[in-house]
């Protein structure tokens, strides 16, 4: 049990270190549940008893408007291949959301038994789900930025170029 509580603090301490934080993941997402809660967005994040998201659907929708718009300067080969990672980043950011609402509601550990004698207290199965998909999330928002900076780096050379060409300075 100590093991898993210092899995699940590891990795805790490993996706705030890459600054992934609450706000950071819904920043823009479409989502807001309270005021002064850190999250900005258009639409509200309605979730039933069991912490489910109801309107799961909309919201990945506008994560996914969010992140096209943020990854438009791409170039069109780029954008095309990028076109599956943002609707995978879209889709795992609002279940990150809705994993979080049920984490708050259950709790981090619940109660096992296997057997007459075996029985004690586990990580929840939806830490770790959530665990996964945030280190997935977290690869797939890099290789999203990755292919940004190859093109921004491109259009910076091609600019160094054409100042060059045209007589300006091009250092």
């Amino acid at each position: 049990i100590i093991h898993q509580f210092l899995a699940f603090e590891v990795s805790t301490k490993m996706i705030q270190h890459q600054n992934f934080t609450h706000d950071n993941l819904h920043r823009g997402c479409g989502i807001r549940q309270k005021e002064g809660d850190g999250m900005a967005g258009r639409s509200k994040a309605e979730f039933n008893e069991k912490g489910e998201l109801i309107n799961k659907e909309a919201l990945v929708k506008a994560e996914k408007a969010k992140l096209t718009r943020s990854y438009a300067k791409m170039d069109a080969k780029r954008k095309k291949n990028a076109e599956s990672l943002i609707s995978s980043a879209a889709f795992m950011a609002v279940s990150l959301l809705e994993l979080e609402e049920i984490i708050n509601r259950k709790g981090y550990t619940e109660e096992y038994k296997n057997g007459a004698n075996q029985s004690g207290v586990k990580k929840c199965s939806e830490v770790e789900v959530y665990n996964n998909m945030a280190k997935n999330y977290l690869s797939y928002m890099k290789q999203l930025d990755d292919m940004l900076l190859k093109d921004k780096g491109k259009q910076e050379e091609g600019d160094e170029l054409m100042k060059f060409l045209t007589g300006g300075s091009g250092n």
